[in-house]
């Protein structure tokens, strides 16, 4: 019994390191791929160049991703992953609503700047845009956002600030505008690749503006 206890044991302990070691290798293609989508865009990079940055094998590679689709998942969970931990790490109750949206707004931005050639455009495969695991991915993550908005808005009106019936919808309603103004702002830049940093600013100051109002909008 002694002897069987320990082979159990020790396979355990094997078999959690080899756990752990594909862990870490799966977080280092992600990361290659970020590094790669971010400099050339997802639609002009191949799996073999990525497997060609990192240095392995392409069955290693397909070992942990069989496809470009099921990478582009991981790349995108992981992004958002970063994002709603920095959100959840700089949100504070006490603060105004006004001061807590600004902040927000500010973080929103640095990740749309530092990630902006992850959006799925040209070069990408029109198979790509009705995958069902990156729709579902991509609606879970909104719904992650639009819950997260949501609280705020409650924590603001429990300390009576604002009111409505609903803040779920109202939360909704705050990222879908803040949404369209960074659309329109980069469409009327004309840019076809990054917008320049003046585009940025605009799209910070709107946004900023549009929180004022809605505020305002919402006030007991």
């Amino acid at each position: 019994m002694f002897i069987l206890l320990t082979f159990i044991l020790k396979r355990s302990e094997g078999l959690k390191v080899n756990m752990e070691v594909a862990d870490k290798k799966r977080e280092q293609i992600i990361e290659g791929a970020i590094k790669r989508f971010t400099h050339f865009g997802i639609g002009k990079t191949t799996m073999n160049d990525i497997a060609d940055d990192l240095s392995v094998s392409k069955p290693s590679l397909y070992y942990y991703f069989p496809d470009k689709k099921s990478l582009i998942v991981g790349v995108i969970e992981k992004v958002f992953q970063e994002y709603f931990e920095v959100l959840r790490n700089e949100y504070k109750k006490e603060d105004a609503l006004e001061d807590s949206l600004f902040k927000i707004i500010d973080i929103r931005d640095s990740f749309f700047k530092k990630y902006y050639m992850l959006k799925i455009t040209e070069g990408v495969p029109e198979l790509l845009y009705n995958d069902d695991a990156i729709k579902h991915t991509l609606e879970n993550l909104r719904n992650a956002e639009r819950d997260f908005y949501t609280a705020v808005f409650k924590d603001s009106e429990t300390k009576k600030e604002i009111e409505h019936k609903d803040m779920a919808h109202v939360a909704e309603l705050y990222i879908e505008s803040l949404t369209g103004l960074t659309t329109i702002c980069v469409m009327d830049a004309k840019k076809d690749l990054f917008p320049d940093e003046a585009v940025f600013v605009k799209v910070n100051n709107k946004q900023k503006e549009l929180s004022r109002i809605f505020v305002r909008g919402l006030r007991c």
